[in-house]
């Protein structure tokens, strides 16, 4: 039989009990970005989360946005191991789009649903902390590793979470695009879904959330897995069952659960209101990774 909307909101009750306070750290990215009925409705889902009492905290991606621009100008991106080689003037735009066009669409939206957002870059009161990272490639065991340098791509060594404190205690919600700052003062590119895992240790999430285009971590036979543990998936990873771009979001998801947050659950985020199907109902919609 359907559920009545009272029924609905019966069942999600105890989720909104258990969740009241929580911090929610959610990695924003791929289809959900691009199609406008997900956009607004990510922008809904977040304004609710936070007016029924959770702290939402987003870190988006833009990777189609920033080709998009870079092909605009002329600039041909190169990859290596998925990571896109930044030089100067590709680190520009990179920074451009994230923490101008893409940030502030997202909180645009956000605050037209009655939300207050607030964008933010890894430069913002010194959030992100970054050094640069080197790719090594090691084709031949035979033959020495090949150390390539993605020029201004880097990673995480430290996240200042005062600001975001700040700004969570007076009722906004940040969002975060990934771009770190060196010691120098250097600009960085990182992979979002780093920087995410990162602020979610710094925060303490209960939940540390990726949306993502596919409906999680699957079984052989293509069928979803509600809910593993970090055992059940080193293993699924070793045994080549978890393969391709679903390994650093795991890697992403272990690192957090060693290190304090409670639950990492993963999402499709091509499926309206995910983040509220996942939170509060009885069955969910995606693959919780848990201790």
């Amino acid at each position: 039989m359907k559920k009545n909307v009272a029924d609905i909101l019966i069942e999600a009750l105890p989720y909104i009990r258990q969740f009241y306070g929580m911090t929610v750290v959610i990695k924003y990215g791929g289809h959900a970005m691009v199609d406008e009925q997900l956009k607004s409705d990510f922008a809904r889902d977040i304004t609710l989360l936070k007016f029924i009492g959770l702290n939402p905290v987003v870190v988006h991606g833009g990777g189609p946005q920033i080709n998009s621009v870079l092909q605009q100008m002329g600039i041909q991106s190169k990859f290596v191991k998925g990571m896109r080689l930044t030089d100067t003037p590709t680190m520009d735009v990179v920074e451009m789009v994230l923490g101008g066009k893409v940030n502030k669409a997202i909180v645009a939206q956000i605050n037209q649903q009655g939300g207050k957002a607030v964008g933010l870059s890894g430069k913002d009161g010194d959030l992100i902390q970054a050094e640069k990272l080197q790719i090594v490639l090691q084709d031949d065991e035979n033959k020495p590793p090949e150390i390539i340098d993605p020029g201004h791509v880097g990673k995480v060594t430290k996240i200042n979470p005062a600001v975001i404190h700040t700004l969570t205690r007076q009722g906004f919600i940040p969002i975060i695009a990934p771009v770190g700052v060196g010691e120098s003062g250097e600009t960085y590119n990182i992979n979002a879904d780093l920087v995410a895992c990162h602020i979610g240790i710094a925060l303490s999430a209960g939940r540390l959330i990726f949306l993502t285009d596919v409906d999680g971590v699957l079984n052989p036979d293509g069928s979803l897995i509600s809910s593993v543990d970090a055992e059940t998936i080193r293993k699924m990873v070793d045994d080549g069952t978890i393969s391709g771009g679903m390994i650093p979001k795991i890697e992403c998801a272990l690192e957090a659960l060693q290190q304090g947050v409670e639950k990492v659950p993963i999402l499709n985020g091509k499926k309206r209101h995910a983040l509220l199907l996942e939170l509060f109902t009885d069955q969910g919609v995606g693959t919780e990774v848990t201790m």
